[in-house]
């Protein structure tokens, strides 16, 4: 085997074994922590130098992204003047292996005077970082996995995972769901994927609907002239409320069974009756399965009452690379 591909592998192992260590020593400490964050009036503020400040900047993202109001801040700035961005009510979370970094003790005794709690993630609740913090999150020790044991890498490696553990069942603790989670991520691959049918949806005259009552011939007139042709129309009674639908593929089989006059053939024969449809909270990804569960490519969207608002093509779906 190459010796190269044997390193890397090594290097994998070890940051794995600390991530492990870390997992294991999750106890007391860490339910305090979750209990003061979740009960906080501010923010979770995180800081760190180095390479810990890059682990700090992400848990603090994550948490952001999850429901829980964060921040970074940089203890090389923060004693040139953003210490005001640390208020009472706030948490800090600092990140450090050694629990020596000097820009971050001397943040130290102007956050405590503030009255906002200190959380340390370290090696060693006997660091000076440990000594001068309210709650310890040991790592315990760790030995880096690069040459000479040098470059941060299984000390940050342990850091994120014991960082996200945080951040994701603070998230449980707030009960953050799918529509808040669209709420805080609206753009992307992922925003697309929480968008919702009443998004979606097309409405107004694009939406193809004829009465009860009215011919085929009328049906297949509306969905002709209705901009992107669906190829279905909705139909619906007097009050708006869903009653059938009718799609192309209706028609191919009313013509095979030998149609004779779409002028005179009501669609109420020849639609289908309480047809398959979905309501406007539906997410997307939802509404992209139940398309495939039914076989279909169209679905009308109703409301709590069953009129209909709107129409879902899984073409729309497609063209946001939902699909």
């Amino acid at each position: 085997m190459d010796q190269r591909i044997e390193r890397a592998r090594d290097i994998v192992e070890r940051e794995a074994a600390a991530v492990r260590q870390v997992a294991e020593r999750i106890g007391a400490d860490f339910v305090r922590v979750l209990d003061q964050i979740l009960g906080l009036r501010g923010r979770v503020v995180t800081a760190g130098m180095g390479k810990a400040g890059f682990i700090a900047q992400k848990v603090s993202a994550t948490l952001a992204s999850t429901g829980t109001p964060s921040i970074f801040l940089h203890p090389a700035e923060a004693i040139h003047g953003d210490l005001g961005r640390v208020e009472p009510g706030d948490l800090l979370l600092a990140f450090s292996k050694s629990g020596e970094t000097q820009e971050l003790l001397v943040m130290l005794p102007h956050v405590k005077a503030v009255g906002v709690p200190l959380v340390a993630v370290t090696q060693s609740a006997d660091s000076t970082l440990g000594r001068h913090s309210d709650i310890v999150l040991e790592l315990g020790r760790i030995d880096e996995a690069g040459p000479f044991g040098l470059a941060p890498s299984a000390s940050t490696t342990a850091m994120l995972a014991l960082g996200d553990a945080l951040a994701l069942v603070v998230q449980d603790g707030r009960r953050f769901g799918p529509d808040e989670f669209a709420r805080f991520h609206p753009g992307g691959d992922l925003g697309r994927r929480l968008m919702k049918v009443g998004e979606l949806m097309r409405t107004g005259d694009r939406n193809p609907q004829v009465r009860s009552g009215a011919t085929v011939l009328e049906a297949i007139e509306v969905m002709t002239r209705t901009p992107g042709r669906p190829g279905a129309t909705s139909v619906v009674d007097d009050q708006g409320r869903l009653l059938g639908f009718f799609t192309d593929g209706d028609l191919r089989r009313l013509i095979e069974r030998g149609l004779e006059n779409p002028r005179q053939t009501r669609i109420d024969a020849a639609m289908t009756r309480n047809p398959r449809s979905i309501v406007p909270d539906t997410f997307a990804l939802e509404a992209l399965a139940l398309l495939h569960q039914f076989r279909v490519d169209q679905l009308p969207v109703v409301d709590g009452h069953g009129r209909l608002l709107g129409l879902l093509d899984v073409q729309d779906l497609l063209d946001l690379k939902i699909a």
